[in-house]
């Protein structure tokens, strides 16, 4: 949290730190955040409010993935002869020295807030430290193992507050859980929030343009429609691959569609005449990875 940013007089940027937020300034950030998220998931038809409470809608998508999830938040099985009991936990006693109540941090209708960790915007080590743990696996093969009854056991990072260290797992059990956390088709996996919301105010003078329209002016019906600019699959192709198919190989000139054949035995004939196979090579078999090791 910034209180602002100046320069001095050698033109360097010093930034003044506020005041960390009290714990009531931190209970009025949840509650805020609490109300939107109620309402956002009772207007997207995920919550049924009513005036006796608020319940979880029964929603029309796959029946074996919902029940998969429904069981994996509860910590039970879904499937085989176990379904419906508690998943095996091994427990420890839990440590005295580590603080009941970490400093910075509210709960309140099971959402708790955190805010002990701040960056500021010159801290690009602890940014990118923060990127990777956004964008990181939902399982960490090193704490994966099995042991000798074929059982597989995931380490948790840090122990729970009831001194559980260790979830054993059955095989089949384990897959529900990975089954759980696939996400659903045409769901965006990383969210932006701020100014770099789809829908924020100030996005488009946050985002660049792309370089043959950053020169262009505006026009009242760009404007209107809210048209994003996308890159062609060619600049798609050169940005990610490498395969430029815009100019020629040999001369550099700029190449240009002549035309689009589409009957399958003109393509075969086509590419038999040039010495290049006419069919898409097979598919590999799929090569066994040993996710665990015994312990």
């Amino acid at each position: 949290m910034l209180d602002g940013v100046y320069l001095n007089r050698d033109g360097a940027a010093v930034f003044h730190e506020a005041a960390a937020p009290s714990t009531d300034e931190l209970e009025a950030v949840l509650l805020k955040i609490i109300k939107r998220t109620m309402r956002l998931l009772t207007r997207l038809g995920v919550l049924i409010e009513e005036p006796e409470g608020i319940y979880l809608a029964e929603t029309a998508t796959d029946g074996a993935l919902t029940s998969l999830q429904a069981a994996s938040c509860t910590y039970r099985i879904a499937l085989g002869p176990r379904a419906g009991q508690k998943v095996l936990s091994l427990q420890s006693l839990p440590s005295r020295a580590r603080p009941s109540t970490p400093e910075m941090r509210v709960n309140a209708h099971g959402f708790s807030l955190h805010a002990a960790v701040r960056w500021r915007a010159d801290q690009r080590k602890e940014l990118e430290q923060l990127c990777r743990y956004i964008t990181r696996p939902a399982i960490a093969n090193e704490r994966l193992k099995r042991n000798r009854a074929g059982q597989v056991v995931l380490q948790l990072k840090s122990p729970y507050k009831d001194g559980t260290t260790h979830i054993v797992m059955e095989p089949l059990e384990f897959m529900e859980r990975l089954a759980a956390l696939v996400p659903r088709p045409r769901l965006h996996l990383i969210r932006f929030h701020g100014v770099l919301a789809p829908n924020a105010k100030l996005r488009s003078q946050i985002v660049p343009a792309p370089p043959e329209r950053a020169t262009e002016p505006p026009t009242d019906h760009a404007q209107g429609q809210g048209e994003t600019p996308r890159m062609s699959w060619a600049r798609l192709l050169k940005r990610v691959f490498d395969i430029d198919i815009e100019h020629c190989p040999n001369c550099g000139g700029a190449l240009k569609i002549i035309a689009a054949i589409e009957d399958p035995p003109v393509i075969v004939k086509i590419l038999s005449h040039l010495g290049l196979p006419a069919r898409a090579p097979p598919r590999a078999p799929a090569r066994r990875v040993d996710l665990f090791q015994t312990i």
